[in-house]
């Protein structure tokens, strides 16, 4: 079976790690400092469920509440990972501004999302608690997970979710197989 190509948009405020998770995925590598994203691609074939997908990550540039919603970010992306951190609550509410925004530009009730609360390592920072995201998550019908790139937790978790949505989105998986991975 050839490889299903998938492009999955990663999205967030500012400084929640999208490009430390993205990095911590195609290579396996935690980046501690950088500079702050304008906008990056990266590509990594991944299997899931004995398919071969080829998986094209667009990492974006933080988001804010003001932020217009790029054209780019609606046109031929299959899903989206919404990225907020554990520590900040203005995170979680863009990450919130965000989905509303893509579903405004898509014009649809829901579309394949993976909500990720980051950086859980940093648990004694935490003002986001996991049942806040994970309610939201149920919301929106999307899949939830909480990662901490620094410590590779969870991150190869985060893109299968995402390929399991699209498919599901897709109609060829069945609708909630209760597969919840938190």
């Amino acid at each position: 079976m050839p490889p299903k190509d998938r492009k999955v948009a990663v999205m967030g405020y500012r400084s929640v790690g999208k490009s430390s998770l993205c990095i911590q995925f195609v290579d396996g590598q935690f980046v501690d400092s950088y500079d702050p994203t304008i906008e990056n691609t990266f590509t990594k074939k991944l299997k899931v469920r004995g398919q071969e997908y080829g998986l094209e990550l667009v990492d974006t540039a933080g988001q804010d509440e003001y932020s217009i919603f790029p054209a780019q970010y609606s046109m031929n992306i299959h899903g989206y990972v919404l990225v907020y951190s554990i520590t900040s609550e203005k995170s979680f509410e863009v990450a919130q501004v965000i989905y509303d925004k893509i579903l405004d530009m898509m014009g649809k009730v829901t579309v394949p999302v993976v909500l990720v609360g980051n950086k859980n390592d940093l648990h004694l920072e935490r003002v986001v608690s996991t049942d806040r995201g994970r309610r939201l998550a149920d919301n929106w019908k999307a899949a939830f997970l909480e990662t901490s790139a620094k410590e590779h937790e969870a991150v190869n978790d985060i893109f299968t979710r995402a390929i399991l949505e699209i498919e599901r989105a897709d109609g060829n998986l069945p609708p909630g197989n209760g597969c919840r991975i938190s």
